[in-house]
């Protein structure tokens, strides 16, 4: 989709590839490191994709794995050179201030042909306006710098640039718990601005944006996630995050489980249309109140 692919996405493919190579000869990850003279916590780190790979250790593995496919060899070379490239994401001060998890999702955001998102307290990081944003992160105030927030702050309003402003945006579905919509962030100035910029996202044919009504509140229980498909839904990462904390997930099956709530959430869920009513008819209420305020 995408013009230039990301590091992250060429470097999966690599990981995805020797995992398999290494399991068709039988081998442990133990057994690999044994064999390479290597630590266990390095192959550790290239199988789940937290590190990318030398063309000199790349090469070793392959003839450990007796792998002597040409072509293949050829394209997990350029595979492993792509996932050292760097990105606009990969700026020392990025670096420094974001989780590993959160650079790797910049980078398959970039490369995305759908982005599914649930939502059960913000509005995603990607939909906040910069008065909301700040207010979201005002909350870490005393365990992250001010150096740490701004550097958040300056990615998340990128990433709508980046991604759903593109020349070929991925197709971007939303569910947001209705209590969302009637929480304020930052005061009813900051939510308002959200709320009238919300609406011209959710006008776009790339954006849907569906309200998880009150009626479903069990189905709220479940945190916060992105699915992310990558060239097709069989071939998906899946981001968590809770409190503090954010992880990447690859394991198809927790992949699986989590399209099946998103599916069963967007069922019940209030149509595009129902949804957007409800928005303006939040936002209404919102500047009606500022207006009473202001006279």
């Amino acid at each position: 989709m995408a013009s230039r692919e990301s590091p992250a996405v060429a470097r999966r493919r690599v990981r995805l590839a020797l995992r398999r190579a290494r399991e068709a000869r039988e081998l442990t990850q133990q057994q690999v490191a044994d064999a390479l003279e290597w630590s266990l916590s390095k192959i550790n780190r290239i199988e789940s994709g937290d590190v990318a790979i030398s063309n000199t250790d790349l090469r070793a593995m392959l003839e450990l794995f007796e792998v002597t496919d040409d072509d293949m060899i050829t394209r997990l070379a350029d595979d492993a050179r792509s996932s050292r490239k760097r990105g606009w994401w990969d700026e020392p001060r990025y670096r420094e201030h974001l989780t590993s998890a959160t650079l790797q999702l910049l980078q398959f955001e970039g490369e995305a042909t759908a982005i599914r998102v649930y939502q059960p307290t913000l509005v995603p990081g990607m939909l906040q306006t910069h008065g909301y944003a700040e207010a979201v992160l005002s909350f870490w105030q005393d365990e992250l710098s001010d150096d740490a927030r701004a550097v958040r702050l300056e990615v998340r309003l990128n990433r709508a640039r980046e991604v759903l402003d593109g020349d070929d945006p991925p197709k971007y579905l939303v569910i947001l718990d209705e209590s969302v919509a009637h929480r304020e962030v930052g005061g009813r100035k900051e939510t308002a601005e959200l709320f009238r910029q919300l609406l011209v996202r959710m006008a776009s044919p790339r954006t849907t944006v569906r309200v998880l009504p009150y009626s479903e509140g069990v189905m709220a229980q479940i945190g916060a996630f992105n699915i992310l498909d990558l060239d097709d839904d069989e071939n998906a990462v899946l981001y968590r995050e809770n409190l503090d904390t954010d992880d990447i997930v690859h394991a198809p099956a927790e992949v699986r489980r989590h399209r099946k709530y998103f599916e069963l959430m967007w069922e019940r869920s209030l149509d595009h249309e129902a949804s957007v009513r409800l928005i303006q008819a939040r936002l209404a209420t919102l500047l009606t109140s500022l207006d009473r305020a202001g006279s």
